[in-house]
């Protein structure tokens, strides 16, 4: 075991514990995706930063120890749950209302050839979209909080200087990621712009599976 790098035991298992739970497929980084896909590199950033704020506020509130407050409080967490769920399900389903609207256009040569021709307003805030997606997702809470006390010493005498290199090297993975995600959603939107069957096909696929978080985070168990 690795310990007294600024009070964490053990940096190299936290380490590849964030670049395997980063990998996984999730709300956050599939929103990143679609939206550099619909709104190109740029856009897509700025969604990316909305992620890496809300990812910090979530570690910060865990290292102040929030999550356990959900814990002791059920219906806070219930209310919580609900309103990230609730959020989901609403953006899955803008997704699916510009789907079928790529769709009914398919053969008009002056329709929009974006990935879901969904209406400028609604991709005027990707940083906001982002911010909530991540902030809404007290699961995410109770797992910042459980996963960084295990690597923390609670005999050091900075905590705050442990949880500070932990979020760091969570948000360094995450940019890495996400920057491959944004790129790799360009070159999907280069697709999508003369296959406008495949754009809507697409985009129907990202709001099922945005239904599908709304879903499992209503009705995970706490």
């Amino acid at each position: 075991m690795m310990s007294g790098v600024l009070g964490i035991t053990d940096i190299w298992t936290y380490v590849l514990g964030t670049v395997a739970i980063i990998l996984l497929p999730g709300p956050n980084s599939l929103f990143v995706l679609s939206t550099a896909a619909r709104r190109g590199v740029g856009t897509g950033y700025r969604a990316a930063a909305g992620v890496f704020l809300g990812d910090g506020v979530l570690m910060f509130l865990s290292a102040a120890g929030v999550a356990s407050l959900l814990k002791a409080y059920p219906p806070l967490f219930l209310l919580v749950k609900y309103a990230g769920a609730a959020y989901l399900g609403y953006v899955g389903l803008n997704m699916l209302r510009g789907a079928w609207r790529r769709w009914r256009t398919r053969n008009d040569p002056a329709a929009p050839r974006l990935i879901d021709a969904a209406d400028p307003a609604e991709m005027r805030s990707p940083f906001r979209k982002a911010l909530l997606i991540s902030l809404l997702n007290p699961k995410a809470i109770l797992f910042f909080v459980s996963f960084f006390i295990q690597f923390v010493d609670p005999g050091y005498r900075w905590p705050a200087l442990s949880f500070l290199l932990l979020g760091l090297i969570a948000q360094v993975t995450s940019a890495l990621y996400l920057t491959a995600l944004i790129f790799a959603g360009t070159f999907l939107a280069a697709q999508f712009r003369q296959r406008r069957r495949l754009a809507a096909g697409a985009t129907t696929g990202v709001g099922a599976l945005f239904l599908g978080f709304s879903v499992k985070l209503a009705t995970a168990s706490g």
